[in-house]
């Protein structure tokens, strides 16, 4: 069932049985409204390539340059899920790069193929902050008050290099048993059709306005939607595809189950525990800055486990934007909540569209092997990205 089922229920109730009013209500799902407009621009950016087989011929250049080895095979995947994470977002990552790995470890021939599948779920949560754009969380967490995009480097730049290159390295050791054996060589590459070009021009003019609109400060969320339906329309007219081919491909409940927990975490403004959670992190701070940076970082990624990171975020902004929270408090908690869903299948809406589509592929991850994965994976590279913010 989805996901977005229990998120509009609740929301639901919550205004039926008069805890909130509709006022209230309607004016939480319009907070979300950058991060639905950002959303909508990536999906349709997504599958547009996902559709134009954008994603098949990356992935098929990707085995050919692996010359049979199956360790640089992992290594070019965990590279291309690095690039897409950044410029597309995480949600992209799970949701058209798992067919796509999964397609070309089939034309290897890869006798053990969850491994490299294995690389979409835990480089979908550990490059999401690369950018601020690499996970809609980032806009939720900071909203109006978004870093430019250089200061949002010079932040956090080192912890994303950290988390990627310690998750890969925890990731390559857990699966090294797997990773012995020789893989297909000649590796016939797909032709890439008109669209696929024009929606590669589509995704690198995306990457470039929204990297100027970080640099400007400029909210995310409408460029990104423009340039998706103009690429999509580009693609659609190009190819002579009927629009419903793209649409009914994107998994439109994402936008229902962001504006549920925007109305949820309303609610909860309105019970005063936004309000005690700030004064207890100002508290905190003004005692320990290094330990309330540590402590807050490893609560919320934790939590993020526990509710899912999306409503964690939703609250976990609302308590940093109440009022002076120190830089390195609120780089821990973003980090936090980014990185810290590696830790199970159901920390991000990331990970759970990865599973749903890693079962499309036959494949199956219990919550207790991701878990076993996730808690050497996850904390290594959340000790080393936090850390980094002191060096």
């Amino acid at each position: 069932m989805s996901e977005a089922i229990w998120a509009v229920t609740g929301a639901v109730l919550l205004v039926v049985t008069g805890l909130i009013s509709f006022s209230e209500g309607f004016n939480g799902i319009s907070k979300g409204t950058d991060v639905y407009l950002f959303l909508t621009g990536m999906m349709l950016l997504a599958e547009t390539a996902r559709e134009e087989k954008l994603f098949d011929w990356l992935a098929a250049h990707a085995t050919k340059l692996a010359k049979g080895s199956a360790s640089r095979l992992f290594l070019l995947i965990y590279l291309v899920g690095v690039v897409v994470t950044t410029f597309l977002s995480n949600d992209a990552t799970a949701v058209v790069l798992t067919p796509a790995v999964a397609a070309a470890v089939k034309a290897a021939k890869v006798n053990k193929p969850l491994p490299y599948l294995l690389i979409c779920a835990f480089i979908a949560n550990a490059a999401s902050f690369v950018l601020p754009i690499s996970n809609p969380a980032n806009l939720v967490i900071y909203d109006t008050h978004m870093p430019s995009l250089f200061h949002w480097l010079q932040l956090y730049l080192l912890p994303s290099v950290f988390a990627i290159l310690i998750t890969y390295l925890a990731l390559r050791f857990t699966q090294r048993n797997d990773l012995k054996e020789n893989i297909e060589s000649d590796i016939p590459i797909p032709t890439l059709s008109h669209g696929g070009k024009t929606a590669i021009f589509g995704i690198i003019t995306t990457a470039v306005i929204l990297l100027a609109c970080s640099a400007l400060n400029i909210p995310l969320g409408l460029p990104t939607a423009v340039t998706g339906v103009i690429t999509s329309a580009f693609v659609i007219i190009s190819a002579k595809k009927n629009p419903w081919t793209i649409i009914k491909g994107i998994s439109w409940s994402v936008l229902p189950l962001v504006a549920g927990l925007f109305v949820m975490v309303e609610a909860i403004n309105k019970t005063g525990l936004i309000e005690g959670l700030t004064n207890l992190l100002h508290q905190q701070a003004s005692n320990s800055i290094n330990s309330t940076a540590w402590s807050s970082g490893f609560i919320i990624a934790f939590a993020s486990n526990l509710v899912n990171n999306l409503p964690v975020g939703l609250i976990a902004g609302n308590v940093i934007q109440g009022g002076h929270v120190p830089e390195a408090v609120k780089s821990a908690v973003l980090i936090g909540v980014d990185l810290g869903p590696n830790l199970s299948i159901t920390g991000s809406l990331a990970t759970i569209l990865w599973l749903v589509a890693l079962r499309r592929e036959g494949q199956t991850v219990s919550a207790w092997n991701f878990l076993k994965l996730g808690s050497l994976i996850m904390t290594a590279a959340l000790l080393f990205a936090i850390g980094s913010l002191w060096l």
